[in-house]
């Protein structure tokens, strides 16, 4: 659990017994006791409230899925991806666009005061004496 083998566990209570003495070594082992009853109780304690709140489906979880331990991020990814994918539809459409979009409104308005449409789509010309489109309405800055 926390790399406590019985080997540190037998080195732990020997230098306990030398530490505390014989004289103390009953009451604190008899306080240890009843601390791992009171610890396990609480444990039972929640293990009975899981039950009567989850009711039938307490038995049907996989306890050991959920430790921890377990956790391994690439058997998670795979078993997400090898998932079989839902037959049928997908329940929401999927969003279409137009075909066309219409033409912004300061286009429309140059094309106008112009004498004619603009194609949006041209290239600007590269010339600096060239008359060319600008993309935003000079008239408003």
């Amino acid at each position: 659990m926390f790399g406590l083998t019985f080997e540190k566990l037998l080195l732990i209570g020997v230098i306990a017994v030398f530490v505390l003495g014989p004289e103390r070594l009953p009451g604190y082992a008899a306080k240890l006791a009843q601390l791992v009853r009171t610890v396990r109780d609480m444990a039972n304690g929640a293990k009975d409230r899981m039950r009567d709140e989850m009711g039938p489906e307490f038995d049907d979880v996989d306890w050991k899925k959920l430790d921890p331990r377990q956790y391994d991020p690439r058997r998670i990814i795979r078993e997400a991806l090898l998932d079989e994918e839902p037959a049928g539809p997908p329940a929401v459409s999927p969003v279409t666009r137009p075909s066309t979009r219409p033409e912004p409104a300061y286009l429309q308005h140059k094309a106008k005061s112009a004498g004619g449409p603009i194609d949006a789509t041209a290239a600007p010309a590269s010339a600096p004496g060239s008359a060319a489109v600008t993309a935003f309405d000079t008239e408003a800055t």
